[in-house]
């Protein structure tokens, strides 16, 4: 059945997030959904621009926003001309915030990989963060509905999952007992040993309990890729963030995970000119990109949001924040470029996506030979590198 179409910005949440009111409003073929990001300024004025793209795609849809963008920026984005509605952020799963039948029809999946939302919702308060005002507080699905969902993406096909949240490792803190994250996911391994692959989005590193870590460390059907999110490389600045890990936690969570598992890739967030950041600080969040080895860089040049701490703070000018993103970013290419290297002529498992690549395990983006189907597993070994994909 035909569904509508769901513009998708920001995180893996609202990825998952979309396929599901994507699922949900099937038949809606004259509706046009924008789900929003509002982390950054540049992620609301990439929101805007979405809404005007897709009006002029689609001049006589119903075009309705949803997300992050529509509860932080409401009055704004409820002005545009181009917006005929908008649903509450809490709400977008909910379908009589859409006067839709409660059982849709189904709807063949667009990805290859499954993004399942165990977590929404963010019960800290980090300085400089606005999603806790998009998002709400903390709330976890239980073990038996994280299941359901994954069976339901891999009777569907589904050869990864990902698990994802906006607070992924405060998972199971409001649920009864308070359940460790890492015995949710070997609930989820041990009850589908046909599916191949999962894989864990952004995680905070803090809160890594010793059994996720041993699935890290230890099971091969756990990708080996963490992202964590750090936001800095300097101590003063991750207090002055709310952050409650220290440089030297992600530190020591690196160097055990990497004792362990030689092959795991590390990702991470980091922030460019947070509020009173020095010289001195910007090198220490330089120098933390080669020491992790980070070669999945998410670079923030930091905009201060509305009604966060942060914004009150001593501002660093556009220009030098714009300059020590891109020292960031740089940063991160010298070492991917190098990491990259390593996997030449390496054999890789690499799940193909529809767009002719593929990501690794390791999450290293591959080119796929001609004809690769979509959603199938193929071992690779790749001869060079072009344009930061193995090929």
């Amino acid at each position: 059945m035909n569904a509508p179409q769901v513009v998708s910005l920001g995180c893996r949440l609202n990825i998952s997030e979309s396929e599901r009111i994507r699922a949900m409003l099937a038949g809606e073929t004259e509706l046009v959904v924008v789900n929003s990001c509002a982390v950054t300024s540049e992620a609301v004025r990439q929101t805007r621009q979405a809404i005007r793209r897709a009006r002029r795609a689609n001049p006589d849809a119903r075009l309705i926003v949803t997300g992050c963008a529509a509860e932080v920026e409401r009055d704004a984005i409820a002005a545009m001309p181009e917006v005929d509605g908008l649903v509450a952020n809490t709400a977008k799963l909910d379908p009589r915030a859409w006067n839709v039948p409660q059982s849709p029809p189904p709807v063949a999946m667009q990805r290859t990989r499954a993004f399942v939302a165990v977590q929404n919702g963010c019960d800290h308060a980090c300085t400089f963060c606005v999603i806790p005002q998009g998002r709400g507080t903390s709330r976890s699905l239980t073990v038996d509905e994280v299941v359901a969902e994954v069976a339901r993406h891999v009777s569907e096909g589904a050869q990864e999952v990902v698990l994802t949240g906006v607070d992924v490792t405060s998972w199971g803190h409001d649920l009864p007992g308070r359940p460790a994250l890492g015995a949710m996911v070997r609930t989820v391994l041990d009850s589908f040993p046909e599916l191949p692959r999962l894989r864990m989005s952004s995680l905070d590193g803090i809160e890594v309990d010793e059994e996720l870590f041993e699935l890290f460390a230890a099971e091969h059907r756990l990708m080996p890729h963490l992202h964590l999110s750090l936001q800095h490389g300097h101590d003063l600045i991750l207090k002055r963030m709310k952050r409650r890990h220290s440089r030297a936690d992600a530190v020591k969570l690196v160097t055990e995970l990497k004792r362990r598992r030689a092959d795991i890739a590390i990702g991470a967030d980091l922030i460019a000119g947070f509020p009173t950041e020095t010289g001195e600080h910007h090198t220490a969040n330089l120098s933390i990109i080669e020491e992790l080895g980070i070669v999945h860089g998410h670079i923030f040049p930091y905009s201060p949001r509305p009604g966060t701490p942060a914004a009150r703070m001593p501002q660093v000018e556009r220009e030098v924040v714009k300059r020590r993103a891109g020292e960031l970013r740089a940063g991160v290419a010298k070492v991917r470029a190098e990491w990259l290297a390593t996997l030449v002529d390496k054999p890789l498992s690499v799940l193909a996506e529809r767009d002719g690549t593929g990501y690794s395990e390791n999450f290293a983006r591959v080119r796929m030979p001609a004809g690769t189907k979509a959603g199938r597993i193929v071992t690779i070994a790749p001869k060079t590198i072009e344009d930061d994909l193995l090929v």
